[in-house]
């Protein structure tokens, strides 16, 4: 992020513009909206300008820019149609710490406008740090499409209501949970996009079934291989959701970015011999705080029920008589195969597939060994790095060909994905010499070599 985003009051503060061509209209246009003190400072103005001041009442001046014009502006824009000046208002605005727009000119700018969607008091800017504004203007005009001209009226009757609302409902998570059932109620849409006005009495119903509703809920939900994109819709509607996520250390950054910005993130991350929390602890934790009425978000890598422990903390869940919501998550298998253009299987190498984890609850790896061996199957193995010289052993001697072709993928489905080819007989040499690290899937069976033909993420 190379701008951050910030929204300023400047209702009824000093802003000037300086320029009186179309590019300083569009800018007047936008910003009378917030009501400020505007002036409008040029030696001339297009005749719609003209139309526009009049018709707004805005105060403005014919004459050249002069630096005794910069003074105790809450913001300045600088849109005439000569370099020369724009960059001299830019020096003595930036110079008194006075944020300045630039128009057409990113290099001279302290703050840019963005484009703009607005319902009300609802405002989305889109913006590109003055480097692409058009696909800027596109996401705007999805923007538009995308959220109903009626939220106009949602969001000014919300606003009425606040105050009404926090004196009704005290706790804070009640009171977020009841604005969620708010805009998500149907006889609430439906007037919206009515002619009819809201009252308070459109809110009571809402406000006695949020007082007499336990909002303590557990969210199971699977956070997918890495690749933010291959979140589930559901997922994505839950992480924004969360009073406190509890989650793994297979959950990439970007994934974390999507969680809401105010919940409580607590690190439950598990590596071999290192676990941070144990897993009563965590299963503690998810009732402690569902008791307390906060939505948990229990957030973990891949799939909660593939070799995630998903059906341990639900059975511990279901004893407390805590309601709970499980989320599949796009497997680790699923995902990383399919990014290093490995199918797990296929016609003419594999009818079968079998998922293994090389990391058992008592730290011994116990395979029943013979029944491994099957021709025409693939072998998917997690957590399986650090086992990896001795299940090669062990499969060789129960029979396995030592030329199988194996595939280790490192941060699969990310930009840090990192594939090492090789046989069993050799695998543990080359992943060695290629520095790879957990979290790492292993791929074992002739669909292998389909890689060198079907990949496509590299």
């Amino acid at each position: 992020m190379e701008n951050f985003p910030i929204f300023i009051d400047i209702h009824k503060k000093p802003v000037t513009i300086f320029g009186g061509g179309e590019i300083a209209l569009r800018k007047a246009i936008l910003l009378v909206k917030a009501n400020p003190s505007l002036t409008i400072i040029s030696k001339d103005f297009s005749k719609d300008f003209q139309d526009f001041i009049k018709k707004n009442g805005l105060f403005f001046e014919y004459k050249s820019f002069d630096p005794s014009d910069i003074k105790n502006q809450i913001l300045i824009v600088a849109a005439t149609n000569d370099k020369e000046t724009n960059k001299a208002i830019s020096k003595i605005a930036q110079e008194r710490r006075i944020p300045v727009n630039v128009v057409d000119q990113p290099n001279l700018c302290s703050f840019t406008m963005g484009s703009i969607v607005e319902r009300d008091a609802l405002v989305i800017a889109i913006s590109s740090g003055g480097k692409a504004p058009v696909l800027a203007r596109m996401i705007r005009e999805k923007m538009e499409a995308i959220l109903p001209a009626s939220y106009s009226k949602l969001v000014a009757f919300s606003g009425s209501m606040r105050k009404v609302v926090q004196k009704k409902i005290k706790q804070m998570e009640k009171r977020r949970g009841f604005w969620e059932d708010f805009f998500s109620d149907n006889q609430i849409l439906k007037k919206a996009h009515s002619n009819k006005k809201f009252t308070a009495v459109d809110i009571d119903s809402l406000i006695k079934k949020r007082l007499s509703k336990s909002d303590g809920e557990v969210y199971l939900v699977g956070a997918g291989p890495g690749d933010k994109d291959l979140l589930t819709l559901r997922a994505l509607q839950l992480m924004q959701q969360c009073d406190i996520c509890i989650y793994d250390n297979l959950v990439s950054n970007d994934v974390l970015e999507l969680v809401r910005r105010d919940a409580e993130m607590i690190y439950a991350g598990k590596k071999r011999d290192q676990h941070t929390l144990e897993q009563a602890t965590i299963n503690d934790l998810l009732m402690k705080h569902a008791k307390e009425g906060k939505k948990v978000l229990r957030l973990k890598g891949g799939d909660p029920f593939i070799f995630g422990r998903g059906g341990e903390e639900i059975e511990g869940l279901l004893k407390a008589a805590i309601p709970f919501q499980v989320v599949p998550g796009i497997s680790a298998a699923n995902g990383v195969a399919s990014y290093s253009g490995i199918p797990l299987t296929h016609r003419d190498h594999a009818q079968s597939c079998l998922f293994l984890t090389g990391h058992f609850k008592e730290g011994v790896i116990d395979f029943d060994w013979p029944k491994l061996i099957i021709q025409k199957q693939t072998l998917v193995i997690y957590m399986g790095l650090l086992s990896l010289d001795e299940m090669k052993s062990n499969l060789i001697k129960h029979g396995m060909n030592q030329n199988m072709p194996v595939a280790v993928v490192q941060s699969g489905t990310t930009s840090n994905q990192k594939v090492v080819i090789g046989e069993l007989k050799n695998i543990k040499s080359k992943v060695s010499r290629a520095n790879i690290k957990s979290p790492a899937l292993i791929i074992i069976g002739t669909v292998v070599n389909l890689r060198k033909d079907l990949s496509w993420f590299d």
